[in-house]
């Protein structure tokens, strides 16, 4: 284990945790959390209900069609490529800037929502050459991740850390990561405010926040079988939108823009939480 990574913490009350064989502890809470072919475990699905409850049996069922089904339908039904939506919220995370940022230390990226892993190789491209960074994924979908662990055998080993976990209850201290982001999930959170309130917390303060999910290019001349189309895949919401409303109160340089047709690019910073400094 690399001593050097970042340690969890009790997504409960953020006390730190203490590995023992195949689980986690959490002393105050006197909790444990399972480890499950080496991916820790916080996910309460007590704590899961209505269309989030729905939308977790869908992604573990869906897990081994989801990657043909974004990479070959999705551009067709939106009439745009897969890679320029992802150019287009990667330069919101500003990577460029990261060697400068992290001077003397190691950086950290949190994908939270990371689905089957999609995002990894474009954000490894777009990392400045020779940083040293730590990378962390969580998702609430065990069948989404264990499609992840299959990916990452094409990479070095501790390329990713993989973690079993809810948006609305992050394992990790306050200010514990220069870069945050989520993309195509936070419709369907039970508590949309409340995950992008631990977004902040977990990331250190002035740090881009992107979050990106499905909202209809109001500009776009789309016909009704596009418009049809986006119905269907966001039936679970009768108004997918950017979640401006929901930003922590101390949100700032708040940026919302269209990605593609079919997603929004929502990216805020926030300078008087509790991250890092």
């Amino acid at each position: 284990m690399d001593a050097h990574a970042l340690a969890l913490t009790c997504p409960r009350c953020h006390a730190p945790l203490a590995l023992r064989p195949g689980a986690y502890a959490c002393g105050p809470c006197r909790e444990t959390w399972r480890v499950r072919d080496g991916v820790p475990s916080f996910v309460d699905h007590v704590a899961l209900g209505g269309v989030e409850r729905l939308m977790h049996t869908i992604y573990d069922w869906l897990a081994p069609l989801h990657d043909p089904i974004l990479e070959t339908l999705l551009p067709v039904l939106q009439g745009f490529p897969v890679a320029a939506t992802r150019d287009a919220y990667f330069r919101r995370l500003e990577l460029e800037s990261l060697a400068a940022e992290t001077q003397g230390r190691r950086a950290r990226i949190l994908d939270i929502g990371c689905g089957t892993g999609g995002n990894l190789p474009f954000l490894l491209e777009r990392l400045p050459r020779g940083l040293d960074v730590e990378l962390w994924a969580l998702d609430f979908s065990a069948g989404m991740l264990a499609l992840y662990r299959r990916r990452l055998e094409r990479y070095p080993p501790g390329t990713m850390r993989l973690v079993h976990g809810d948006a609305h209850a992050l394992p990790f201290a306050a200010g514990s990561f220069d870069r945050v982001f989520h993309v195509g999930g936070i419709a369907a959170y039970r508590a949309p405010a409340r995950a992008l309130a631990e977004m902040a917390r977990v990331a250190r303060r002035g740090t881009p926040i992107v979050v990106v999910d499905e909202q209809l290019d109001p500009r776009a001349e789309l016909g009704w079988l596009r418009r049809l189309a986006f119905r269907a895949v966001t039936f679970y919401d009768l108004d997918p939108h950017a979640p401006r409303e929901c930003l922590p109160a101390d949100a700032v340089d708040v940026l919302e823009e269209q990605a593609s047709p079919f997603y929004y690019c929502l990216r805020f910073r926030t300078v008087a939480g509790s991250g890092g400094r």
